[in-house]
């Protein structure tokens, strides 16, 4: 059984229900007059839209599987995103 779970774990893939749109980033960062979401908005005008955010933060969130994920994770995983 162990080896099965850590299979399972380590095949495990993250996937986004629903939709998103570069104009619902917009409104879910309107009143955030942070560094980072200037920087993740310039990037996914830079990437002409979020389809490849969202591949490669599920991605990136798969190593913390194992420990969890929340919002602070995905958070730096956004963060780390806009900065690459």
């Amino acid at each position: 059984m162990k080896e099965l779970a850590r299979f399972l774990l380590s095949n495990a893939q993250l996937d986004f229900s629903g939709e998103v749109s570069i104009d619902q980033i917009r409104q879910f960062l309107r009143e955030d007059d942070s560094r980072e979401a200037r920087t993740l908005l310039a990037k996914l005008i830079e990437d002409k839209g979020v389809d490849d955010m969202l591949v490669t933060v599920a991605d990136c969130l798969k190593e913390h599987i194992p420990n969890g994920i929340d919002e602070e994770v995905i958070r730096q995983q956004l963060q780390f995103y806009s900065e690459s």
